[in-house]
């Protein structure tokens, strides 16, 4: 997203956006930019277009195939993980569903609670961090 021209960052959310209002109905309201390839324009353009845009501060790692247990401990034991941490799953890797309830699990038995990305964000006033973390401006 960060090499494309404003325009095509616009027509690149838009087109997608569009498509899934068409399909489900529902208005998105939040961008997370592929492969976390960000910068400040993306977020501002991002903005214009009516989105929040996020980013994670805890890699999972699950695209690497490592297993079940590499998952688990990659994210439990990561050096980021603290209150307000998003963690990055992707639903196309081999393991993540296999280690969701584990993982799930562990991090309630350490005192995390999980809630809906709209809930964790800042939607206004906030920049972002070389790690991915919003701070409140």
């Amino acid at each position: 997203m960060s090499q494309l021209s404003d325009d095509e960052k616009k027509e690149e959310l838009m087109k997608v956006h569009t498509k899934v209002q068409e399909l489900t109905g529902y208005e998105m309201f939040l961008f997370r930019p592929p492969y976390g390839d960000y910068n400040n324009a993306v977020v501002d353009v991002a903005k214009d277009c009516g989105y929040a845009t996020i980013q994670w501060d805890v890699d999972s790692l699950d695209w690497k195939d490592y297993g079940v247990d590499s998952i688990i401990k990659t994210v439990t034991q990561h050096k980021h993980l603290g209150n307000g941490s998003i963690i990055l799953c992707h639903n196309g890797a081999k393991y993540t569903a296999q280690a969701l309830d584990t993982l799930i699990a562990t991090l309630k038995n350490e005192g995390y609670i999980f809630v809906p990305v709209s809930e964790l964000i800042y939607k206004e006033n906030y920049h972002m961090d070389h790690e991915g973390r919003q701070i409140k401006n």
